[in-house]
């Protein structure tokens, strides 16, 4: 079986993947440590021979590689999460649940602020929940593709990640914006809606996903790459910087592009970090 190496640089990390034909990955390469891990055991030969060799050919000085797998690595057992109950599935949220959870100002407020046309905390709210509901429903259309999706995944300190999509090409955390009717600018670190006062979305996407990351590995016990992603809704124009490639940055309709993507995690690795990702529990302390 041939096998075919690629390169993947983010995040601070720098590895080579061995991938079979149709894109799924086998193993990768640490190209700073050396070290190799196998993914599938029936191809740990081949993964070990085509790795080391593309190790020895890197310009990069690297040390004498490691094969993790081997019995004293696998000694080392992550931490296991209480057993799966109804109250701590959440599979079972819907988009913007968080949202759903607050109950708002009351009926009078909210009409003398519309007659006044004074911004209030209920239109963000009801913007927010709106945002969330449609980008739930295209997130929702690739799990045909073998994609898992989770939405409204509480965190400690009463923030929450929109929507969670794990499959063959990774994990992404997913924040979503609703500018109805407004164009928008993104670039490195910053936003921009109607050339307005910068938000800061793009930076705390980036934070967010390796706020995820550190909670999926420490459950998983492997690497598990998560990319932070922000989808804007009811724009009329959306700009991103050509530097800007730390977040991926789609409209809500174009978040299919996401669905071919592949090679990063093996099937049995998605239904791991699913598992890990849909158990409250996990997340308590995050």
């Amino acid at each position: 079986m041939e096998l075919k190496v690629t390169r993947w640089k983010r995040y601070g990390h720098d590895r080579l993947y061995a991938n079979l034909p149709d894109g799924r990955a086998v193993g990768w390469a640490d190209v700073r440590t050396g070290d190799i891990t196998v993914l599938v055991a029936e191809y740990r030969d081949d993964v070990i021979a085509i790795l080391t060799d593309h190790l020895r050919n890197n310009p990069e000085p690297v040390p004498p590689h490691k094969t993790l797998g081997t019995p004293q690595a696998e000694a080392e057992v992550p931490p296991l999460l209480p057993p799966l109950t109804a109250a701590d599935d959440l599979s079972a949220n819907r988009p913007g649940e968080s949202l759903l959870d607050k109950s708002g100002p009351g009926l009078i407020k909210r009409v003398v602020s519309q007659l006044l046309r004074r911004p209030a905390e209920w239109d963000s709210w009801r913007k927010g929940l709106a945002g969330e509901r449609r980008v739930g429903a295209e997130l929702n259309r690739l799990e045909r593709h073998g994609w898992r999706v989770l939405h409204s995944i509480p965190l400690a300190d009463k923030v929450d990640v929109d929507h969670l999509l794990i499959g063959p090409g990774g994990v992404f955390s997913i924040n979503t914006k609703k500018h109805q009717k407004r164009a928008v600018w993104v670039g490195d670190d910053s936003v921009k809606v109607d050339h307005g006062k910068p938000a800061p979305y793009a930076r705390k996407s980036r934070a967010e996903a390796k706020r995820v990351a550190r909670v999926l590995e420490h459950y998983c016990g492997f690497p598990v790459p998560v990319e932070p992603v922000l989808v804007f809704v009811g724009v009329t124009d959306l700009n991103v910087v050509a530097t800007q490639l730390s977040v991926r940055v789609y409209k809500e309709r174009e978040v299919a592009a996401l669905a071919p993507l592949s090679g990063v995690l093996t099937a049995e690795q998605v239904e791991r970090v699913y598992g890990v990702a849909r158990h409250r529990q996990a997340w308590i302390r995050a």
